[in-house]
C-alpha cells in the first residue's frame, strides 16, 4: 500500500491510503507487534475494561468504608422522612 521512511527521530509518516482503510485519524492509538522480522500496526480499539479502570483513581477509602458511609446517609436520610 505504500512505503515510508523512518526519520532521526524515529518516527513514520503513514500514507493517506493506509491511514484511509484503516479508518485512522489523527490522536488515534495503534498497536504495533513484532513478529521474526515483520512489523504490524494495527488500530487499537478501546478496551472498556482499561477505559473504567481510571474512574477509581484518586478514592481514599476502600469498598467496606464506602459501603459503611452509603448506609450511614440513608440511616439519616431514613430518620429525616420518619419511616
Amino acid at each position: 500500500m505504500g512505503i515510508s521512511k523512518i526519520t532521526r527521530n524515529y518516527q513514520i509518516t503513514l500514507p493517506k491510503d493506509v491511514r484511509k482503510v484503516a479508518g485512522l485519524k489523527e490522536g488515534d492509538e495503534v498497536t504495533i507487534l513484532i513478529e521474526g522480522d515483520k512489523i504490524t500496526i494495527t488500530k487499537s480499539e478501546i478496551n472498556p475494561i482499561m477505559a473504567a479502570a481510571g474512574a477509581w483513581k484518586g478514592i481514599k477509602e476502600t469498598g467496606e468504608e464506602y459501603q459503611k458511609r452509603v448506609r450511614s446517609e440513608w440511616k439519616k436520610r431514613e430518620k429525616r422522612l420518619d419511616w
